[in-house]
């Protein structure tokens, strides 16, 4: 653990813990005010049991069950719909999710109500936020629009996180994985509980550090989470700050296809050849990033019907990555050339570069809720504002004659971004068990990008947009067992930066737009319970990669008039027995593009060929994900097997079956043992993740070329981890 990051949370930590020591005893409040304060700060952009929309409830048992390291995408895994996926192969450092084929810069993902996506890519850096569900107290998926909420569109599902609720009583905790690869992690978390009936403070430091599966993939990331809150009878003023930092080798560029047999774990990155044509792997071909979150959240009861919130926020974020580019061009980085000793021109040579991004995002979000029996309403929104900095230096060059700065800067861009939006939805009950709901949103956009790009392309480029993203519905109980509901949604998504930058003048693109069409039914029982959902998510103007490159050979998003995504969802669970429980989930879908046109690179005629398709799959989406969780639970034993399948998926979107990923099928098991010796809480957990040792791959690349009338492609493919093992060993302090 580096100083600078944790000095000030490890003196904060030592007051925690004499505060725990002097308020052991506080007796609890035994009143649920606190915690009906607490759950406002989430309600507004939540579905309940009354909204008529696809959704699933994580608890906080579940999350730490599941917490042994892994990131987020991990951990919601097996929940309906989910595929998840890992550079490293392991489920630490870079990883990501796609929900219903979606992939993660089409997913709104909150936390506490605040926007999480960077406002210019719209994705999520899950590295970012080593072991956030640490402190998390439940995560909501939402699939499909969804209900209204702040920041990116919802373009194909929202993933909602409250970080921890009030804990009345002081606690400490400590937590330590370890396992393949050379894991490690490493979790401290105090609190003071409710002090004076008033006042509490949390906090928690977390490490973590792995190998990796894939060669040289290791990552080292640091954590903490602080809270402080205020509690009066009717409201509530609670500050939050939540940062990681993390460095990580890179391993971006996939294993090649002719390697996979033979060497699953090779990581091309990093990799020169010297003048003796020996290979090297550059040492700091790393990724470093440092990101702090800061929200200060407000809650009033205003009557015992009416109720306001609000939060402040800011995240700061900066980094870059470094690499190692042989054979490199001077003009693209703006060095002088030189003449060597024969009087010929160098133009080229090895060279180090760095690419920076510096970042600040802050803004506010509100709701006034209202409920009465039969009726919720809540009128809600939120104001953002976003700066950003891209910036690139080279920091070294081989055999360079000249003198050279220590950092040569040879690209400056910028990013701003306003957005805010503001939205009005209500939920009521017509008449006897028939619930209506209607959510009207506006959002306005204005985005600016200026400066240059690492190409030398000047950049000015501002796109003002206005979306109106209205959702209807309906819920009928027909009895205690059974409900239906219906719903249609709108939504808009506007393009990100990469697709403005890397598009020809003539190629600009355009907003993307969906209707999504949802029709569920559900039955509830005490030892048996099943939902079953249809969808429809009809496309207009969505951006793929369809071969399309720009006038330097990088690949373009294009803007396709007409595609779709229409499946059933099952999920069921079932109580077998006092000690055994059985849950599962499958999604069968269809995921098309309609008259789709595919551009690929000719070299014998330095042109592009096309080739007209007709319907055709969208790339990553698999037509069958299943889930199966066995969970035993006997005395002071828990034992839990999971198994999951994904169906073959297209790794471009010309379903071919020559560039696709394999189905795959993966087990894990679970098991955990717990005792209370007094006040201490010992439990001791192991999970056997790719039990069986299936060899897989979960992504992947791929560029297609013809020559000499051939086609050919070359392709990158990601390897998960084979059978591994981590060990989890928790302390708690009752």
């Amino acid at each position: 653990m580096k100083k600078d990051f944790f000095v000030p949370i490890a003196a904060l930590a030592a007051t925690l813990s004499l505060a725990q020591s002097a308020f052991a005893n506080t007796a609890p409040l035994g009143d649920s005010i606190h915690y009906q304060l607490e759950e406002v700060v989430i309600a507004a952009t939540r579905a309940d049991e009354k909204t008529p929309i696809a959704y699933t409830n994580m608890g906080q048992k579940t999350i730490e069950q599941q917490n042994f390291g892994q990131d987020i995408p991990y951990l919601v895994s097996l929940t309906p719909s989910v595929v998840s996926t890992s550079d490293a192969g392991t489920g630490i450092g870079y990883t990501g999710l796609r929900i219903r084929g979606t992939d993660a810069n089409r997913i709104n993902i909150t936390v506490n109500g605040v926007p999480l996506n960077d406002a210019e890519s719209h994705g999520v850096f899950w590295v970012n936020m080593p072991d956030f569900a640490a402190s998390l107290q439940n995560i909501q998926i939402q699939r499909g629009v969804g209900t209204s909420t702040n920041g990116a569109a919802a373009f194909g599902a929202t993933l909602n996180m409250q970080t921890e609720l009030l804990q009345e009583r002081a606690y400490g905790e400590y937590s330590g994985s370890a396992g393949s690869f050379g894991t490690f992690k490493n979790t401290v978390k105090a609190g003071t509980g409710l002090m004076n009936n008033k006042f509490a403070m949390d906090v928690r430091l977390s490490s973590i550090t792995s190998k990796g599966y894939i060669d040289r993939a290791g990552v080292d990331l640091q954590s903490y989470y602080l809270s402080a809150g205020y509690y009066g009878n009717k409201a509530m003023l609670k500050f939050i700050t939540f940062a990681g930092k993390e460095k990580t080798y890179q391993a971006w560029n996939g294993v090649p296809a002719q390697l996979l047999s033979t060497n699953r774990t090779y990581n091309p990155c990093g990799e020169y050849t010297d003048d003796d044509g020996t290979v090297h792997y550059y040492d700091n071909q790393t990724d470093n990033y440092w990101q702090r979150h800061y929200q200060l959240i407000y809650t009033q009861q205003l009557t015992n019907k009416w109720n306001f919130h609000t939060a402040l926020h800011y995240t700061r974020g900066y980094g870059y990555y470094e690499e190692y580019k042989e054979d490199s061009d001077f003009a693209r980085y703006l060095i002088p050339t030189y003449f060597d000793k024969d009087n010929e021109e160098v133009t080229t040579s090895d060279l180090v570069r760095q690419k920076w991004l510096d970042n600040d995002f802050y803004g506010g979000t509100f709701s006034l809720n209202y409920e009465r029996e039969g009726f919720k309403a809540t009128l809600g929104g939120a104001a953002n504002y976003y700066d950003g900095r891209h910036y690139g230096y080279v920091t070294w060059i081989k055999d360079y004659p000249m003198a050279f700065p220590d950092k040569q800067k040879f690209y400056d861009g910028t990013g701003k971004k306003q957005d805010y939006n503001v939205f009005a939805k209500g939920n009521a009950e017509l008449f006897s068990d028939f619930n209506a709901y209607a959510d009207l949103q506006y959002r306005h956009i204005d985005y600016r990008i200026g400066g240059t790009t690492d190409n030398q392309d000047l950049l000015n480029i501002r796109r003002i947009y206005n979306f109106f993203n209205p959702k209807i519905g309906a819920l009928y109980t027909l009895n205690s067992h059974h409900e239906v509901f219906a719903s249609f949604a709108v939504a808009h998504r506007e393009p990100n930066r990469n697709n403005f930058v890397e598009a020809d003048a003539n190629e600009q693109p355009t907003s993307e737009l969906l209707y999504d069409y949802e029709i569920g039914y559900a039955f509830h029982h005490e030892r048996f319970s099943a939902n079953l959902n249809g969808y429809f998510m009809d496309y207009t103007n969505q951006l793929i990669l369809t071969g399309k490159t720009n006038e330097i050979g990088e690949p373009l998003t294009t803007n396709i008039p007409t595609s779709y995504r229409t499946g059933i969802e099952l999920a069921v669970a079932a109580k077998i027995a006092k000690w055994l429980q059985w849950d599962g989930n499958c999604t069968f879908s269809q995921n098309k593009i309609r008259n789709f046109t595919e551009y690929v690179d000719d070299w014998d005629s330095d042109k592009q060929r096309e080739n007209r398709l007709g319907t055709t799959d969208i790339a990553f989406s698999s037509p069958l994900i299943a889930n199966s969780i066995f969970s035993v639970l006997h005395k002071n034993f828990s034992v839990g097997w999971h198994a999951a399948y994904v169906g073959k998926q297209f790794i471009d979107n010309t379903s071919s079956n020559e560039r696709s990923l394999d189905a795959y099928f993966v087990n894990h098991l679970r098991a955990g043992y717990f005792v209370d010796v007094q006040k201490i809480r010992l439990s001791l957990e192991i999970m056997v993740n790719n039990l069986f040792n299936y060899q897989y791959e979960s992504n992947a690349w791929v560029y297609s070329y013809y020559e000499n009338g051939e086609r050919g492609s070359d392709a990158g493919y990601f390897p998960q981890a084979g059978r591994s093992f981590l060990g989890k060993l928790t302390i708690k302090f009752l």
